[in-house]
C-alpha cells in the first residue's frame, strides 16, 4: 500500500485487527522523535495527521484539534504526562541503539537498557507527550 498517496477513505476501510491512534500536541515534533530515535517512517505528515510505519505495522498521529467532536478530548489531561500508564513495545527495535539515540535527540530514557526475566531486552523511553516507548529484543 502506498502510504504517501492513499486517501483517507481507503486507508480507513484498509485498516484490520487493533489500530494505534495517538493524540499528541505536535504531530511533526513527534514523527521526527519516531523516526530519529526508532527509524519509523512517517507518511502524509501535516501539522494535524500522520501515517506512521513500523515494519509491516501501521499506526496513526492526530492533533488534538484533530478530535473537536470526539469524546476523548475532554479527558485528556491539560498537562503532562497524557500518556501513563501505556507501554508502546516495539519488538524490532534494539534497545541499546534505541536508548543512544533518545539521548543524542533528547528524549528522556526512563530505564537504560536492561535485561529482563522474561527473557527480554528492553529499554523505556518517553517522548514529550509522554507515551511509553519500548524497544525490545530477545536476550
Amino acid at each position: 500500500m502506498d502510504y504517501e498517496k492513499i486517501d483517507a477513505d481507503s486507508f480507513g476501510r484498509s485498516l484490520k485487527g487493533i489500530g494505534l491512534n495517538l493524540l499528541v500536541r505536535d504531530v511533526k515534533a513527534e514523527c521526527a522523535f519516531l523516526e530519529t530515535v526508532f527509524e519509523m517512517k512517517p507518511h502524509q505528515v501535516t501539522a494535524h495527521f500522520a501515517i506512521v510505519s513500523y515494519g509491516a505495522e501501521v499506526f496513526q498521529l492526530h492533533s488534538d484539534g484533530t478530535y473537536a467532536q470526539n469524546p476523548l478530548l475532554g479527558l485528556l489531561p491539560e498537562n503532562p504526562p497524557r500518556g501513563a500508564g501505556l507501554e508502546i513495545r516495539l519488538y524490532d527495535t534494539d534497545p541499546d541503539q534505541a536508548a543512544a539515540r533518545a539521548v543524542e535527540y533528547g528524549a528522556m530514557v526512563l530505564q537504560d537498557p536492561t535485561d529482563k526475566p522474561h527473557g527480554l531486552r528492553e529499554a523505556y523511553i518517553l517522548c514529550e507527550n509522554g507515551y511509553a516507548w519500548v524497544p525490545s529484543r530477545a536476550k
